[in-house]
């Protein structure tokens, strides 16, 4: 089991620049591939960036390549998502997540463990 807490959300201006947290609890975090999925109301959630359990493998959306960067310390059990050049169109509530896997048919990622949820709002 492991408990997600995220911070970092707010209001930025278009072109402005934030950083997320995720700390999680136990002492099985760097078991865990990490990641950070995003949603906006009446859509579902999506997937925008994940890195390995060592943090040497990471993956992104097209939508944020090049402008996000994850990462991850294990000693301190957190992860982070680092965003700049924000749009309007990345508002949305950003969800940690752990364990996530990729299934082999369909390349679905299913997660078991979610934070509560950060909200980031990019004004223009």
């Amino acid at each position: 089991q492991v408990q997600l807490v995220e911070s970092g959300g707010g209001l930025v201006q278009a072109g402005g620049s934030l950083r997320l947290s995720c700390a999680a609890s136990g002492r099985t975090f760097d078991s865990y591939v990490m990641g950070w999925f995003r949603q906006v109301p009446g859509k579902e959630r999506e997937f925008v960036a994940q890195i390995s359990r060592s943090g040497s493998s990471t993956s992104y959306a097209d939508s944020v390549k090049g402008r996000f960067a994850i990462s991850r310390d294990n000693a301190k059990n957190t992860v982070y998502l680092q965003m700049n050049s924000l749009k309007p169109e990345d508002t949305a509530i950003y969800y940690c997540a752990a364990d996530i896997t990729i299934r082999p048919v369909g390349g679905v990622r299913t997660v078991d463990y979610w934070g509560q949820g950060t909200q980031v709002t990019v004004s223009s």
